[in-house]
């Protein structure tokens, strides 16, 4: 079975930042308010549910205009610490030979669904070279719920492809729960990779469609997830 919109995750999925999104967000943090935030979670966040956080922190009303501001010094920030600020980051394993071989298969698309403000991921998706695989997405800047971020996904998937998806014709990759989540909300299924911070068993836990240790499997198994 091979679904044919491939919806994939960002952090930890298809890259490890090495901090430097954990870093700007801190950085943004005390720049536009002044004063350090709180501890921040940010395994499959959106990053609109990442600020109400901070406003609830300070135990200010939201702002559109701080809120924009906010934004704004988190993306420079982000551009700066991803090129100068030292951090180990990377593309994980067998992500740019899955994506390459998924874009020259003339019946299948690839998107983005990531809790990553749209400006955020394009930032992390030139950084580390795979910007040219994805010509669409839905974003953290686009609802603070990820659980509704799949709605937006197959409607963009729709204008870019010219043709309508249902729910069962994607397929949600991701490396959280949170993923899984998002995936069983729209109706998809979930193909869960352990190289975030979750285990494989933590990911079956969770009702995960399909888990592998790393994006290797899936092309081990030439697309057939039933061999997964």
């Amino acid at each position: 079975m091979r679904p044919s919109l491939w919806l994939f995750d960002i952090d930890g999925t298809l890259v490890d930042s090495g901090g430097a999104g954990l870093r700007s967000l801190q950085e943004a943090v005390s720049e536009c308010f002044g004063a350090d935030g709180p501890e921040f979670d940010l395994a499959g966040s959106t990053d609109l549910g990442v600020i109400a956080g901070i406003y609830r922190h300070f135990d200010r009303d939201e702002e559109l205009a701080q809120t924009e501001a906010f934004f704004a010094a988190y993306l420079r920030r982000l551009e700066w610490n991803l090129v100068h600020g030292g951090f180990p980051g990377h593309v994980l394993p067998a992500a740019p030979e899955l994506l390459t071989h998924l874009e020259n298969l003339p019946d299948v698309s690839l998107g983005l669904l990531t809790g990553n403000i749209s400006g955020g991921a394009a930032a992390k998706m030139r950084h580390y070279g795979l910007e040219r695989y994805f010509a669409f997405g839905a974003y953290g800047s686009d609802h603070a719920d990820r659980n509704l971020l799949g709605p937006v996904a197959l409607e963009r998937a729709a204008a870019h492809a010219g043709r309508d998806f249902a729910p069962s014709d994607a397929l949600v990759i991701g490396d959280t729960p949170k993923d899984i989540a998002c995936a069983h909300a729209m109706g998809a299924k979930c193909l869960a990779v352990a190289t975030g911070s979750f285990t494989r068993q933590q990911l079956l836990d969770h009702r995960a469609d399909y888990v592998v240790d790393s994006l290797a499997e899936v092309l081990a198994a030439d697309l057939d997830l039933n061999r997964l």
